[in-house]
């Protein structure tokens, strides 16, 4: 693929912002095209009705508005994602909205180094990365920070749990899985927080439609996050610690070919980003959803072991990624239709994950269900989430901690559900609970 095509990160020009700003080309629309509106308020509540229909009357479609390819039905997005060479990664993380000039120009004058990697590389360099750190990513490595991430959901619950109340977003749920992949890693509890508030925009930066003001805010974030990450990597490279990052330092020193230090920082960027955003929201989605169903949550308080099966249905059910992206290298075909080389796909992964081919009832929340380890939450083929073993411990251990201290909490009725619009991420934003403090029910 051309240098053009290698679309990465917060690449854009200033013809490009300027070019999204005017009004596009009218052109025939098909029915569910005219009523996808990725950004409306009805969408951003509860897509799935959406996808529902999309799924039965028009599974893969092309919406001009976007520019995408919509693609729904779970067997067509998981050829989609089987296939890197046809369907490239590279448009994986690049800006929905282009960064305006101020913005562009703030990058421009960071000290920063942004390259593909993992996520949004070209398939033959995804594999060998994806070789060295996904080995590096060692069951081992996972296990052995358990009873750390135990301890630190006890510490946040102690904090309320004679309340009789809490908003668990803000009160455990942002904080917990940043403090989690920043053991992982290696880096210093004290910093998690600053770096989940320099990373809390960049979901809408990159995936929605800020403003100018939240762009040039957000890359100036940026920037303090880059110096945060290069000091990490330095510090690990001169004195390598027992972790991850520690483990990946020891295999440059065996071998400075297998990837640059530029592209560890990269990596390392990248995973303190994703390593928390979506366990934050996926955990926050899948509270809601097992406390609106008294029967299912009193069923993992009185039986743990249903525990993992709750993590796998909650992840199809309501996971925080509902949507990725690709780009096509190829005339190529989808679900029947043909694709143009260069066509930009929005494969559904929310949509898939709920088609009832695969999934009977796939609307409903069902933590008896047989086969929800099918779901896409993660993704697909090469591309598969690395860190899928640690965010299923983290949803794991909050259900376990919850279920056992408050097994008699409840959503406050009336509540309104507020998630933040972008065309990628997915969570509900504050999640009000309640309990009696005499353990009553």
């Amino acid at each position: 693929m051309s240098d053009d095509q290698n679309l990465g990160m917060f690449q854009s020009s200033p013809e490009e912002w300027a070019a999204s700003r005017e009004p596009r080309p009218a052109c025939p629309v098909t029915g569910m095209a005219a009523e996808f509106d990725p950004f409306g308020a009805s969408h951003v509540a509860d897509p799935f009705e959406f996808f529902r229909r999309a799924r039965d009357e028009e599974p893969v479609f092309y919406d001009p508005e976007s520019g995408y390819w919509v693609v729904l039905n779970y067997d067509d997005i998981v050829a989609v994602l089987r296939d890197p060479a046809t369907f490239s990664a590279a448009l994986a993380r690049h800006p929905v909205t282009p960064l305006c000039p101020a913005a562009a120009e703030m990058r421009d004058s960071l000290d920063i180094s942004i390259e593909p990697s993992l996520v949004d590389e070209e398939q033959e360099t995804h594999l060998r990365h994806r070789k060295i750190f996904g080995d590096a990513f060692t069951p081992k490595r996972v296990a052995e920070i358990e009873p750390r991430i135990r301890e630190i959901v006890s510490d946040y619950i102690d904090r309320f749990v004679d309340d009789g109340c809490a908003e668990l977003v803000g009160q455990m749920l942002y904080e917990v899985p940043a403090l989690a992949i920043f053991i992982f890693l290696g880096a210093d509890d004290d910093k998690a927080v600053m770096v989940k508030r320099l990373g809390s925009s960049r979901a809408v930066v990159n995936w929605g439609r800020p403003t100018e003001a939240e762009q040039v805010r957000m890359m100036a974030q940026m920037g303090e996050h880059w110096a945060f990450t290069k000091k990490l990597v330095d510090d690990a490279l001169a004195d390598p610690g027992d972790n991850y990052l520690g483990d990946l330092v020891r295999l440059h020193r065996e071998d400075p070919g297998i990837f640059t230090v530029n592209y560890l920082c990269n990596v390392m960027f990248l995973m303190q980003f994703a390593g928390h955003e979506t366990t934050t929201q996926t955990a926050a989605n899948g509270m809601k959803a097992l406390l609106a169903d008294r029967r299912q949550w009193e069923a993992i308080c009185e039986d743990p072991s249903l525990i993992p099966a709750a993590v796998e249905e909650i992840l199809r059910y309501d996971s925080s990624i509902f949507t990725w992206r690709r780009i096509a290298t190829r005339d190529t075909r989808i679900g029947g239709l043909d694709i143009p080389k260069g066509a930009r796909i929005l494969v559904a992964l929310g949509s898939g994950s709920r088609d009832g081919k695969v999934f009977a009832d796939g609307d409903g929340f069902n933590i008896f269900r047989k086969q929800a380890k099918r779901h896409l939450a993660f993704g697909h083929g090469a591309h598969f989430c690395m860190g899928a073993p640690l965010a299923r411990l983290e949803l794991r251990i909050v259900l376990e901690e919850l279920a056992r201290r408050l097994p008699h909490m409840r959503l406050v009725p009336g509540q309104q559900w507020e998630y933040i619009p972008t065309l990628t991420f997915r969570g509900v934003q504050k999640l009000l609970v309640e309990w009696d403090v005499s353990g009553n029910p």
